[in-house]
């Protein structure tokens, strides 16, 4: 008896020796992959928007100082269309081995609660690399409007119900839930109009079309400075040094609120942990280049370069957020 409880200890402990090693040759390949990445083969940077946006911006300045660091071939790939998910949807098909990788924009935690069936779990199916900045939205009037604060707007919006109309980029943007919300907490009706993207928006504000637009900062910034627009509230918390003088929503009769527009770096799901530290690192070192700093401020952003699991956090509130908005309201896409 004895006998064969010692065959049987010995076989166990043969067992977990053979699992151990193969743990421990995993986590050693892991590793090695990591160390020697990316030497292996040229990077592709999914854009999950089309060229000419700010996601394409972000991504070429962030892929040509990644090529500059590494030696190695950073590649863009503009994948456009349903709000950033089909780009997504590519990033997170793709093998966890390092060569690609994309960059994703605020709808990006939007588009759970807006598309119905999407082909991914945006918290499973990817791996958040770095929250790479956020940045403020401005709500702007034709200087030909009597608008000149967003009291203004609230208060005509009281006095007459649904009678006030804003433009934004799109059906769901982050601009679009932003006013809405809005109207919700004041108990006011807005009249959303919908344009498709930054540049119509921008044409039929500046022409009088719409009397109000809020976009980015970064989108409304030359029209404002041109004396075209005229800048009446910011959503970041505090000011905005690109809009000196301009107050904060917050600071006109909603303490405490805020919004931005935001950027990350995502990979596909599951990608080992020495690979996920190993990019961050060259991700960081790009962000904290003075030149690619100077080029992302210039597009309106306060560059954050957090980790990964910053960005898992920041996406997720996000993604609470706007989803009771979303539901609460029964915004679709297309609306």
């Amino acid at each position: 008896m004895n006998s064969h409880l010692q065959e049987l200890r010995v076989k166990i402990i043969r067992i977990a020796l053979v699992a151990l090693s193969f743990v421990l040759a995993c986590v050693f390949a892991a590793s090695a992959a990591a160390q020697a990445w990316p030497a292996a083969k040229p990077v592709k940077v999914i854009a999950v928007f089309p060229p000419g946006g700010s996601v394409d911006q972000v991504a070429r300045v962030l892929a040509q100082q990644m090529s500059t660091q590494t030696g190695q071939t950073f590649i863009v790939d503009n994948r456009g269309g349903a709000s950033g998910s089909i780009g997504t949807a590519a990033i997170a098909k793709a093998e966890p081995d390092g060569y690609t990788i994309g960059v994703v924009f605020d709808t990006h935690a939007v588009n759970p609660s807006l598309i119905p069936n999407l082909p991914f779990d945006t918290l499973k199916d990817l791996t958040p690399l770095m929250l790479v900045g956020t940045g403020g939205m401005a709500l702007v009037a034709n200087v030909q409007q009597p608008y000149k604060s967003f009291r203004d707007v609230v208060a005509a919006a009281k006095a007459k119900p649904g009678s006030v109309a804003y433009g934004t980029i799109g059906a769901g943007s982050i601009g679009h839930l932003t006013m809405t919300q809005l109207g919700n907490q004041l108990d006011v009706e807005f009249n959303h109009i919908p344009y498709r993207g930054g540049g119509p928006l921008m044409s039929d504000a500046v022409a009088n079309q719409i009397p109000l637009a809020i976009g980015s900062v970064f989108l409304v910034s030359p029209h404002v400075a041109s004396g075209r627009l005229r800048a009446i509230a910011v959503t970041s918390l505090k000011p905005d040094p690109s809009l000196p003088g301009v107050e904060p929503i917050a600071a006109q009769g909603v303490p405490g609120f805020e919004a931005y527009t935001w950027w990350g770096v995502v990979a596909p799901g599951n990608m080992p942990a020495p690979l996920v530290k190993r990019i961050y690192e060259e991700l960081a070192k790009a962000v904290n280049t003075p030149a690619v700093r100077e080029k992302l401020a210039a597009q309106g952003m306060e560059v954050r370069g957090a980790a990964g699991d910053e960005l898992d956090a920041f996406v997720r509130k996000e993604m609470v957020r706007w989803a009771k908005v979303i539901k609460d309201n029964k915004i679709k896409s297309g609306d």
